[in-house]
């Protein structure tokens, strides 16, 4: 078996929603004088690749733990749109363009470069390409497993856009990932191939950090 890691990495500084507190890591405890290395992580639960559950925009919608284990694994495929320009909406006819049908219990992965433009810059944290509320729907339409993009957030960075498209992937019960990494060779994998996004398990959060990969058996 061989791993493609698609996650984001987490330290001290990075990047993240501008909404969030800033990150943080400390180190409170360290050799040689105490014996051991600790560090403190301040940052919210959707930091870094992360999942969101239902209850992230849902009030009553499921939380993280009450979804199966095994919902977050499956096969994914991924829709290139490493040519997507700043806020460009990702609609339905461009997926479309892009995914080869049926996508029934598919996990689609939105590339659109991001990943790759991660930065505290004016143009990453405020004017992403993101999944409009029609793509959004017609995605739901495609009866898919989950739905995940490069971003820290998959609606994008303002409202209502935002808001719209998160609520209608989430109330028809899809999870998603965000903050997403896709190196080169991942678009060389023939579709669609093993994907697993397994969350920590935060008792009745709305999200958690996540470790995405590609498998390759």
């Amino acid at each position: 078996m061989k791993l493609i890691d698609l996650s984001q990495p987490i330290y001290d500084g990075a990047p993240n929603c501008p909404a969030h507190p800033p990150v943080k890591s400390e180190i409170i405890a360290d050799h040689p004088k105490h014996g051991w290395r600790v560090e403190l992580l301040t940052m919210s639960s959707h930091t870094g690749s992360h999942v969101d559950a239902p209850y992230h925009k849902l009030a009553g919608g499921a939380s993280l733990d009450e979804i199966p284990l095994e919902r977050f694994t499956g096969l994914a495929v991924i829709a290139d749109f490493r040519d997507a320009q700043a806020d460009q909406p990702l609609t339905s006819s461009l997926l479309s363009g892009k995914l080869a049908l049926p996508l029934v219990d598919r996990i689609v992965l939105l590339a659109t470069h991001w990943g790759r433009k991660r930065a505290k810059t004016d143009e990453w944290l405020h004017h992403p390409p993101y999944l409009s509320p029609e793509g959004a729907q017609w995605l739901v339409e495609q009866k898919i497993r989950a739905v995940g993009i490069d971003h820290y957030s998959i609606a994008g960075a303002r409202d209502p856009m935002n808001s719209l498209s998160h609520s209608i992937l989430l109330a028809a019960n899809l999870w998603i990932v965000e903050e997403l990494s896709f190196p080169d060779e991942v678009f060389a994998l023939p579709q669609p191939f093993e994907f697993m996004s397994l969350p920590i398990n935060l008792k009745g959060h709305t999200g958690a950090y996540c470790r995405p990969v590609a498998i390759l058996r």
